[in-house]
C-alpha cells in the first residue's frame, strides 16, 4: 500500500493518445456521444463517461480522487469555494426540520450559514463549547442528523478529541463532519479517527500560493452520492483550471507542509518568551490546553499561529501597519507570511460577545506562517513587536 505523500504525485487521470507526462488541461463544457444509444445510456447512469463538465470533468475526477486517497475515503466532490462545498453537504444531507449541533468556534461564514441562511429552511443548530463532549452528547435530539466541528478551530486553534467526539455519534446514530482545513490531510486524517465526513478549504493550504479557489467533500460511496445529485442540479461546480491547479499543488503539500510546520513552531515559540506578548496559542507547544490531543490525532502542529499582544486592540492596529514582509490579506496557508485581525475581518460579523465566548479577543493577532527564512519572518515580528 503505498503512502499518502506518493498518492499525491503519482494518482493521475487517465493518458491521452498522446502519451503525455503531465495532465492536460481539459477545457471543455461538454462531450460528443459515440451515437444516439450511448447518449441515452449515460445520461440514464447506465454507463459511465462525460457528459457535461457542471457534473464531471478528468481534471476535477482527478482531484477528486487524489484527496480521497489522502483523506482516507472512498470518494469526493470538490466545489467551486470551501463554503461551497460547506453549504452543498448541508444542503445535500439535511431536510426542513433537522438539526444540527456544532462547536461553537466555527468559521464566521460557516456561523452565517447556520444561524441565518439555514433557518429559512427550519433548520437549527445547538451550539457547544468545544471541549464539552458531554453538553453535544446533550444537545443531540431526535431531529439532530448530524455533529459539525473545526479542529484546529478558525482562529483560536482550539483542539477537538476526533476519536472521542466520533464515539459519542456512533452511539447516538449521527454523523460527524470534521473542517479538516487548518491540518489538510497530510497532518491530520479525521475519517480514520472515527468521522464520516471532512471538508476542506482547498484555496488555503492545498492550492498554497494564493492563486485559485475550491473546496472539497469527502466521504463514503453513499454520503457521496447525495452529494453529487444535490450538486449536479445546483451548480457549485469547481472549475477544470481550478481543478488542474490544485490537483498539481498536491504533488507538493507533504514538502510544504514541513518548512511551515517547522516554521510556526519555531516562531511559536519565540513569541511565547517576548514581554509584548500576552499569550500564545500553537497545537505543538506545550502551554497550549489540549496539547495532548493534537499530539495524538496531528502529525505537526500546523502553520497557523494565535497570540494576544499586551497592548490590546491598538496595539494589534500599530503592530499590523508595523509589518514589513507580512502579508496583510485575508486568507491563509499561502507560500508568503500573512497577518490578519480575526476580530475585524474574518469573524467581524460576529458581535463581541459572540468572539469572546470562540475566544477571539480584540488584540488577537492570527498569523499564517509561510515559507520564508525563519530568521526573516522572525525580524520582521520582532521589528513590530
Amino acid at each position: 500500500m503505498r503512502r499518502p505523500e506518493t498518492d499525491a504525485i503519482r494518482i493521475q487521470a487517465e493518458r491521452s493518445a498522446n502519451n503525455e507526462h503531465s495532465v492536460p488541461l481539459y477545457l471543455t463544457s461538454s462531450y460528443v456521444f459515440e451515437d444516439a444509444e450511448d447518449m441515452r445510456s449515460q445520461f440514464a447512469e447506465e454507463k459511465t463517461g462525460h457528459i457535461y463538465s457542471r457534473y464531471a470533468n478528468p481534471n476535477v475526477e482527478e482531484f477528486n480522487r487524489k484527496m480521497a486517497a489522502l483523506e482516507g475515503a472512498e470518494c469526493g466532490w470538490a466545489t467551486a469555494t470551501g463554503m461551497a462545498a460547506v453549504f452543498t453537504f448541508f444542503g445535500a444531507l439535511l431536510s426542513s426540520g433537522d438539526h444540527i449541533v456544532s462547536c461553537r468556534s466555527v468559521f464566521g461564514s460557516t456561523h452565517k450559514l447556520l444561524t441565518e441562511v439555514l433557518p429559512k429552511w427550519q433548520i437549527d443548530h445547538t451550539y457547544v463549547d468545544f471541549d464539552d463532549y458531554e453538553g453535544f452528547e446533550n444537545a443531540i435530539t431526535a431531529s439532530t442528523k448530524l455533529v459539525y466541528i473545526e479542529t484546529p478551530s478558525n482562529p483560536a486553534l482550539d483542539i477537538i478529541d476526533i476519536e472521542r467526539l466520533s464515539e459519542v455519534c456512533k452511539r447516538n446514530k449521527v454523523l460527524l463532519v470534521v473542517d479538516n482545513c487548518f491540518a489538510t490531510p497530510l497532518l491530520q486524517q479525521p475519517i480514520k479517527l472515527g468521522a464520516d465526513v471532512t471538508i476542506h478549504s482547498a484555496t488555503k493550504y492545498i492550492d498554497g500560493q494564493g492563486r485559485t479557489l475550491g473546496g472539497v467533500i469527502l466521504s463514503s460511496l453513499v454520503i457521496i452520492e447525495k452529494v453529487k445529485n444535490f450538486a449536479r442540479h445546483s451548480g457549485p461546480a469547481m472549475s477544470p483550471f481550478n481543478a488542474w491547479i490544485l490537483s498539481k499543488s498536491l504533488e507538493t503539500l507533504d514538502v510544504r507542509l514541513e518548512r511551515h510546520c517547522n516554521n510556526a513552531l519555531e516562531i511559536a515559540k519565540r513569541l511565547e518568551g517576548h514581554p509584548a506578548v500576552a499569550f500564545v496559542k500553537y497545537p505543538f507547544l506545550e502551554s497550549h490546553p489540549h496539547y495532548a490531543i493534537a499530539k495524538k490525532q496531528m502529525r505537526q502542529g500546523g502553520g497557523i499561529v494565535t497570540f494576544e499582544l499586551k497592548s490590546g486592540l491598538e496595539g494589534g492596529k500599530k503592530f499590523l501597519n508595523s509589518l514589513e514582509l507580512f502579508s496583510l490579506t485575508a486568507n491563509l496557508g499561502d507560500v508568503r507570511s500573512i497577518a490578519t485581525h480575526p476580530a475585524s475581518t474574518t469573524h467581524s460579523k460576529l458581535s463581541a460577545e459572540q468572539r469572546i465566548e470562540v475566544g477571539i479577543t480584540d488584540g488577537m493577532v492570527r498569523l499564517s506562517i509561510g515559507l520564508e527564512h525563519v530568521e526573516d519572518i522572525w525580524k520582521d515580528l520582532n521589528g513590530a513587536l
